[in-house]
């Protein structure tokens, strides 16, 4: 696993994330794994538990999960079921499944029910920001706090958490800092290796992937780097990229992808937790309002404009500071929540000046070669009108 540099480290760790979780466990360390980017991973380690994001794999065929599950469901949650039951992930030591949306809810609840983790727990997520929501989050992740305490007969104090927020503020401060290397040209670190880091981060213990993420930014900052020959820059949207030969894909056809909005990357490191008193409050408001995802309902506006602008202004934002050329909106079939969202979003970018992308791809990289020539097309055009 040691490797000479940050980038090489973190490349080993994203191609080997379970052979590297089942070495840890041989060490001593317990894995709790859990579903989506709003589950608390600072509760997790807290609990003593290292916070595993599971994640499916594109590259595997799903056989088993289609037993348990229709195929008309999100392949994404399809295929991290069929891995679970083809024993990939059989060194959980307990698992936390949230309702972030149906296909979220019913392979957590399938996962409880044929895999026996001597702790599990259902995280039910309101779909509004309300003062009444963030009420009944807190106390939802109270009971979470309560059962990992019974489980484990551990206290969790105020302080336990409090510690657990400094550290993963550190490590969302640091990949954040990746993200802002990223605004000059040429970028002097790549989507990819970006993705490979933020995937690695989400299957290690909080500390370590603290000194991986340092070692990453050093090595960055010290890199040479030549004239770019890319046709322009564009940031992804929609839903999760959790394997690199997509964004490779996009960088081979001329592309950089210098921003993203989507659940692996800044939806995950984006913001940190307040330091507030009580620390379920700050959990409670970063995990609940501020990610911004489409399975959370906003309020509306007087008009569409409005509307769009008290929803969507943070992309704005976003394409001004990241000089964005493009967008590519990354939809994954029979995703609901992106895929009612995108008429609104694409609106959005079109309106102020930006070249949109939509591809709905089945999450297979079988099925990513016919893509080739809709990126290159895209990259051709977005180099024309720079």
């Amino acid at each position: 696993m040691q490797k000479s540099s940050g980038l090489e480290r973190a490349s080993y760790i994203y191609t080997n994330r379970l052979q590297v979780a089942r070495e840890l466990k041989m060490q001593g360390e317990k894995f709790g794994g859990y579903l989506c980017c709003y589950v608390p991973v600072e509760m997790l380690s807290a609990a003593g538990y290292v916070p595993f994001r599971i994640i499916g794999d594109m590259n595997e065929p799903i056989t088993n999960a289609d037993a348990y599950l229709p195929s008309v469901m999100c392949p994404f949650y399809r295929s991290c079921l069929d891995l679970g039951l083809k024993g990939k992930y059989d060194f959980l030591d307990g698992l936390v499944s949230p309702h972030a949306c149906d296909a979220a809810e019913r392979v957590g609840l399938v996962w409880r029910s044929y895999f026996k983790y001597p702790f599990t727990f259902y995280l039910d997520i309101p779909h509004t920001v309300h003062a009444s929501a963030l009420v009944f989050f807190k106390q939802q992740l109270a009971h979470l706090r309560k059962g990992l305490e019974e489980y484990t007969g551990l206290k969790i104090t105020d302080n336990d958490l409090k510690k657990q927020i400094k550290l993963f503020n550190r490590q969302r401060e640091l990949v954040r800092q990746l993200y802002h290397l990223r605004k000059v040209e040429p970028p002097p670190v790549s989507g990819t290796e970006v993705l490979q880091l933020a995937v690695s981060l989400m299957g290690l213990p909080v500390q370590e992937g603290n000194l991986l993420a340092e070692e990453v930014i050093k090595e960055v900052k010290t890199r040479k780097m030549k004239p770019s020959k890319m046709k322009g820059r564009v940031l992804v949207w929609g839903c999760l990229i959790d394997n690199t030969a997509i964004t490779s894909l996009i960088e081979d056809c001329g592309l950089e992808v210098v921003m993203d909005d989507t659940a692996i990357g800044s939806r995950t490191f984006g913001h940190d937790v307040e330091l507030t008193e009580d620390p379920l409050d700050g959990l409670a408001l970063r995990y609940l309002e501020k990610i911004v995802c489409p399975r959370t309902f906003r309020e509306t506006g007087k008009n569409r404009a409005n509307d769009l602008e008290n929803r969507f202004s943070y992309l704005r934002k976003i394409v001004k500071d990241w000089h964005i050329d493009g967008i590519y909106m990354n939809l994954i079939r029979n995703c609901d929540i992106h895929g009612y969202e995108v008429p609104e979003v694409r609106y959005f970018f079109e309106e102020i000046g930006m070249p949109v992308l939509v591809i709905e791809q089945d999450y297979s990289t079988a099925a990513l070669a016919p893509l080739r020539t809709r990126f290159q097309a895209f990259a051709e055009s977005i180099e024309a009108n720079r």
